[in-house]
């Protein structure tokens, strides 16, 4: 089953007449691809034994049923365009979106952002998996190894990363000083190369991460590199306006194509048969050339803008999709040259069949399928599932968007917005301004709470939550209040202003900012008390003599200058003042305690003992039963 709507579901993401977006985490659309994998094994059969016998597919949703995987049909690209938008994922903080990979399993989808941020998209429900900060600059490259146990990313600052399958950074090298545009690995993932902005490709060790030698020969900035996937040889595509094939053994240039009238975007050897490779340019077209004739054999057209990106088919060879600075999303079938857009169909013929392919021209090409509108902005990136039945582009507007082929029957998608626009699908009445307004709010609160989710053990640092605990004023030793670190923790982080002797100080009581302490009695004026250093005490015998006080006052000589609430010294203590008595406070009234919450001092309270408070008595069950009756309650018998 390509594609399984949960209940409550509309018509489709961006296709349908029913806007009504359910929101749940069961109603989410789905692309299962277990069924047709699964009707595949069972009916296949080897080459030799002949094609097994399969009902074709018919205009029906019943036949969704009988949908095999692109690779049951490798002839038949034109089955595995694809068409249709499935969903589009944005993350709550929004940024452009410059590569997109998907893992090798086909599981996830990883992105990489302009804030240098990593996302991982799962790849059915496409809902929001996990983010992390991968780079402190913008991710400009990223490429799994061919044994899918390393990922290998490269930013604007020219560093490269290795990652494992569990996003585990293992090594961090500074490969280039300017920006990297993009890497590749060799065949056999003991090496990897990179083109930079400073016009140069490096070859590295991959064990290593050692340089082991440079590619110089590009006028300008170097834009694009591929290894080949079974060869020792290196294509790489400059500002310059030309693409450089090189020997990775000896770095010698091998040769240099021509054709292109801008800037190289993007060059990519074909993976499945190598005997191929596309470039795009900025000049609005892209080119495949054939390297056993080593010339150009077809020339793409149809863009109206510049083509930023380009991608193969992992299963079928003549299917090549390329992306556009504007948006645009095209599909093109080799073996198809078609008709341009409101056009006679194109009268050129392949070199293949011309009587002399060293000297014929190449084969003009328009798209077997147009996107006009698939994005927004730019598409910087665009890369295949693995299976080969959903294509992923990520854009400068933010949005990365999945696409896959309609399913038998279904023509609704090519009416969509992304087809014929915004204001003629709202006109057709297959697009709702409002509800896809409302459906974009639904799908971000969505992600939102995915995303909240999903990052839920990324907590505070310690560093902050110690720094947040300091803050807050309270008793000195008592855990989780600022005052219990000690005085040179304090004056070390500068939160509290120093006193004599090196010393710090942070208020004991809340809301009292940092006051000083209370001198002892008998000190003279302007006296502070020395620091304390632990490794030598000082003279405690020194320390009262500097204080002016013999011995520990006892009691009945050295009074507190300031009076006690009753009830909190022992029984039959009296204080006894040197000088005049301080003022006494008011007494209590009806002999209770002047301090709530303390006892009383004397006999109130029925013969009670100092610091014995008594309870009022109980209402009876009759008075509660009159007190409710007067409030209208319990007046009527049973």
């Amino acid at each position: 089953m390509e594609r399984d709507y949960g209940p409550g579901y509309g018509a489709g993401a961006g296709a349908g007449h029913d806007w009504q977006f359910a929101r749940g985490r069961n109603r989410r659309p789905i692309t299962d691809y277990t069924s047709m994998m699964v009707h595949w094994m069972r009916h296949r059969r080897p080459p030799y034994k002949g094609a097994p016998w399969t009902e074709f597919e018919r205009p029906s949703l019943s036949y969704m049923a009988d949908m095999l995987p692109p690779a049951a049909n490798p002839r038949n690209a034109a089955e595995t365009i694809p068409v249709k938008h499935l969903h589009s994922s944005l993350n709550k903080i929004k940024h452009p979106i410059n590569v997109v990979r998907w893992t090798p399993e086909g599981r996830r989808l990883l992105t990489g952002s302009s804030s240098g941020e990593f996302t991982l998209w799962n790849g059915m429900a496409f809902n929001f998996e996990t983010i992390m900060q991968a780079h402190d600059s913008a991710i400009r490259a990223a490429c799994y190894s061919h044994s899918d146990d390393w990922l290998l990313s490269a930013d604007q600052d020219g560093m490269v990363k290795y990652w494992q399958p569990n996003f585990n950074n293992v090594k961090v090298i500074q490969a280039h000083n300017d920006p990297i545009r993009d890497l590749a690995y060799s065949p056999t993932d003991s090496k990897f190369v990179t083109a930079s902005d400073d016009s140069t490709l490096k070859i590295f060790d991959f064990a290593g991460g050692v340089k082991e030698s440079t590619l110089t020969g590009h006028n300008w900035d170097a834009k694009s590199v591929d290894w080949h996937p079974t060869k020792g040889l290196i294509v790489s595509g400059s500002k310059d306006h030309l693409i450089k094939l090189w020997d990775p053994r000896t770095g010698r240039c091998l040769t240099t194509l021509r054709g292109h009238k801008n800037t190289i975007s993007k060059t990519l050897f074909e993976p499945t048969r190598g005997q191929l490779l596309a470039t795009c340019a900025r000049d609005q077209t892209a080119r495949i050339f054939d390297l056993r004739m080593m010339r150009d054999i077809c020339l793409l057209r149809g863009h109206d803008k510049d083509i930023s990106t380009l991608a193969w088919h992992p299963v079928h060879v003549n299917l090549l999709s390329t992306g556009g600075t504007d948006g645009s999303l095209f599909h093109y079938l080799l073996d198809e040259p078609n008709a341009p857009a409101g056009g006679a169909a194109p009268t050129t013929i392949a070199p293949y069949d011309s009587p002399d392919p060293s000297i014929a021209p190449a084969q003009t090409i328009y798209p077997a399928h147009r996107l006009p509108f698939a994005h927004e902005f730019a598409i910087w990136s665009l890369d295949w599932h693995p299976l080969g039945h959903v294509l992923a582009s990520g854009s400068n507007d933010r949005i990365t968007r999945f696409w896959t082929r309609p399913r038998p029957g279904e023509l609704e998608c090519f009416n969509d917005r992304f087809h014929i626009g915004d204001a003629a699908a709202e006109a057709q009445g297959t697009y709702d301004r409002r509800g896809m307004r409302k459906q974009q709010r639904e799908q971000e609160e969505q992600e939102i709470e995915d995303e909240a989710e999903g990052l839920v053990d990324q907590q505070l640092p310690l560093k902050q939550q110690q720094q947040q605990q300091k803050n807050i004023p309270g008793i000195p030793g008592l855990p989780g209040t600022g005052t219990g670190t000690t005085s040179a923790t304090a004056a070390a982080s500068g939160d509290a202003p120093p006193m004599a002797g090196g010393e710090s100080h942070q208020s004991q009581i809340p809301g009292m900012g940092n006051l000083p302490p209370p001198q002892p009695s008998g000190t003279p004026q302007g006296f502070t008390l020395p620091a304390f250093d632990p490794a030598n005490p000082p003279d405690l015998a020194k320390l009262a003599s500097l204080v002016g006080m013999r011995s520990l006052p006892q009691p009945g000589q050295g009074p507190p200058s300031h009076p006690l609430p009753p009830g909190l010294l022992p029984q039959g203590y009296q204080l006894q003042h040197a000088g005049p008595s301080p003022p006494q406070p008011p007494p209590p009234v009806n002999g209770g305690s002047s301090i709530p919450g303390l006892g009383g001092s004397g006999g109130g309270g029925g013969g009670g003992g100092a610091g014995v408070r008594k309870r009022g008595p109980l209402p009876s069950q009759q008075e509660s039963l009159a007190m409710e009756q007067r409030q209208g309650k319990y007046r009527s018998v049973r």
